[in-house]
C-alpha cells in the first residue's frame, strides 16, 4: 500500500457519459422555453471525472467502464488517455454511450438528466478486471453502473486489502453487503440526510458542504471540519467529482491532509465551465493549497 512518498494506484470502477452542456440565465420551471447563452459537449460522467481527477491529482489511475459504439465513443476515450488514464479496461459495447443533459445557470447552479446507456451494460466484471481491482491501493466508485456489479467489486477489492472508496450518488438504498465493505464513503450534505444511519457502519465519513468545505468523522470518534477556499464561482459541475478523485489520490496521506487537498482541488474545479475540463492539476492544487 501507498505511504506518503508513493504515487497511490487507483482503480475506478464507473461511469462515463458526454455531457451536453447549456448554459442560460436561468433555468426553466416546468413548461417554460428560455433562451440559453451557450452550448458544448464535454466529456464527463461520474466514474471518469473522478478518474481523470484522481490522475490530475497525483494517483495512477486505472479505469474500469463501457462506451457505446456511437459518435461519443472516441472522444470520451480519448478523454481519459488525454489525462494519462489507463483505459485498458474500457470496453465498447453495443448501443449508445451514456449522455448527460446539464443545464447551468447565471449563478453557476446546475441540474442534470442522465442516460445510463453503455454504462448499464456494466454487468459483469472479467476476471482481468478483478486482478485490476486487487491490484490497487484503493477501489474509487459511484452509483451510476448497476448496483450489483459495484458489491462485486468492492466485495472483491476489500478481500484483497484494497481500500474501498464509495461515493454513494446518486443516493439511494444500498445492500447491507455493499456497506459491509465501504472503508470511505463521500457523500454531499444532501446525500448524508437521506442516508441517514446507513453510513453509520462506514469507518470514514466524508461530508461536503459545498462553499462551507467539507466535514470528517473517523473510527476513533474523531471529526473536523475542513473549509473551503473561497473563489469565483463560474460551473459547479464536475466539483464534487474533483474533490473526490482528489480525496482518493492524497487519502494515504491521512484524513487531515486529504481533505484539505480534496477542497483546494473542488474549489478550483467551479471557476471554469465543463465537468473534466475544469479539473485541475496538481500543480495547481498544491498552489492553492492553505498554509499550515
Amino acid at each position: 500500500m501507498a505511504d506518503e512518498t508513493d504515487v497511490p494506484s487507483i482503480a475506478v470502477l464507473g461511469s462515463i457519459n458526454m455531457d451536453l452542456v447549456t448554459t442560460t440565465e436561468r433555468r426553466p420551471a416546468p413548461g417554460e422555453t428560455v433562451l440559453g447563452t451557450g452550448f458544448a459537449m464535454v466529456p464527463g460522467g461520474k466514474g471518469s471525472n473522478q478518474a481523470i481527477a484522481a490522475r490530475r491529482a497525483g494517483g495512477a489511475v486505472r479505469f474500469l467502464g463501457a462506451v457505446g459504439d456511437d459518435v461519443f465513443a472516441a472522444e470520451l476515450r480519448r478523454a481519459l488517455t488525454d489525462a494519462a488514464v489507463d483505459v485498458e479496461r474500457l470496453r465498447t459495447v453495443d448501443g449508445p454511450s451514456g449522455v448527460a443533459a446539464i443545464v447551468v445557470d447565471g449563478g453557476g447552479e446546475n441540474s442534470i438528466i442522465v442516460v445510463g446507456g453503455a454504462n448499464a451494460r456494466m454487468t459483469e466484471l472479467a476476471d482481468a478486471d478483478l486482478a485490476v481491482l486487487a491490484d490497487a491501493d484503493i477501489l474509487l466508485c459511484q452509483l451510476e453502473i448497476p448496483i450489483d456489479t459495484v458489491v462485486a467489486a468492492a466485495r472483491h477489492a476489500r478481500a484483497n486489502g484494497t481500500t474501498v472508496l464509495l461515493n454513494p450518488s446518486p443516493a439511494r438504498d444500498l445492500p447491507a453487503e455493499l456497506w459491509a465493505n465501504v472503508d470511505v464513503a463521500v457523500v454531499n450534505s444532501g446525500e448524508a440526510e437521506q442516508l441517514g444511519a446507513a453510513l453509520d457502519p462506514v469507518p470514514h465519513v466524508v461530508v461536503t458542504r459545498g462553499a462551507d468545505g467539507a466535514t470528517y468523522r473517523g473510527p476513533d470518534g474523531a471529526e473536523f471540519t475542513q473549509p473551503s477556499p473561497r473563489v469565483d464561482v463560474v460551473d459547479t459541475t464536475g466539483a464534487g467529482d474533483t474533490f473526490t478523485g482528489a480525496l482518493a489520490a492524497a487519502w494515504h496521506r491521512g484524513p487531515a491532509y486529504a481533505l484539505a487537498w480534496a477542497g483546494t482541488a473542488g474549489a478550483l474545479a467551479t471557476t471554469k465551465l465543463g465537468a473534466s475540463t475544469s479539473i485541475p492539476t496538481e500543480h495547481e492544487i498544491r498552489a492553492a493549497l492553505p498554509a499550515k
